[in-house]
């Protein structure tokens, strides 16, 4: 996928006056990168429109305007963009009790290193995670993580012909069987991928 360059952003004036409809968009675009993975996890697929809005944001937040200090917001956020063979995805865990969030981020300890995907009848992929920074430690896990799932060429090419996509949690403490992923989801996940000839 393309990353993304200072030409596809607005200038905070712009940014401004675009910001609730491009809001509303991304909020549209985002519906279909998102997978639950049971009833405490989730990923949230990035693309160039997800990461766009998040770096537009950070500009105004921080009120952004000097050309250097753009690229800088780029150059940290472009690696969260798929690479045509990849998916990136940030992995979080949802526990709105802070005791309950506590116990469970001692309880899952290492569950980043046990997400997956898989494509048709091919061996599961597992998550990449935390490739910038360790976000656990001894005793307990993050509830944010990066991720990324590298898949095969023939792996792309069965996406892209309709092969089923799957997605799971094999961690003891987060019993989960496989999620089937399909509709308008699989489909914006299969578009991030170059298709490549095997032949």
């Amino acid at each position: 996928m393309k990353k993304l360059s200072r030409q596809d952003l607005w200038s905070l004036e712009e940014y401004s006056e675009r910001r609730t409809q491009f809001r509303n968009e991304v909020m549209a675009h985002k519906k279909h990168r998102q997978v639950a993975l049971g009833d405490h996890a989730r990923l949230y697929f990035e693309d160039p429109t997800t990461i766009r809005y998040q770096v537009q944001e950070m500009l105004r937040i921080e009120k952004i305007f000097e050309g250097a200090a753009i690229q800088e917001e780029l150059d940290a956020y472009n690696p969260l963009i798929g690479d045509g063979s990849n998916w990136k995805a940030t992995f979080m865990l949802e526990y709105t009790d802070p005791e309950e969030r506590a116990l469970a981020l001692t309880r899952l300890l290492g569950i980043e290193d046990k997400v997956w995907v898989q494509v048709g009848d091919c061996a599961k992929v597992f998550a990449i995670a935390d490739e910038d920074m360790d976000r656990a430690n001894d005793v307990k896990t993050s509830a944010v993580h990066f991720m990324r799932f590298e898949l095969s060429v023939s792996m792309v090419a069965e996406l892209k012909t309709g092969a089923q996509l799957q997605m799971g949690i094999d961690h003891p403490n987060y019993p989960l069987s496989a999620v089937t992923v399909a509709g308008p989801v699989s489909e914006s996940l299969a578009s991030d991928l170059d298709a490549v000839s095997i032949n």
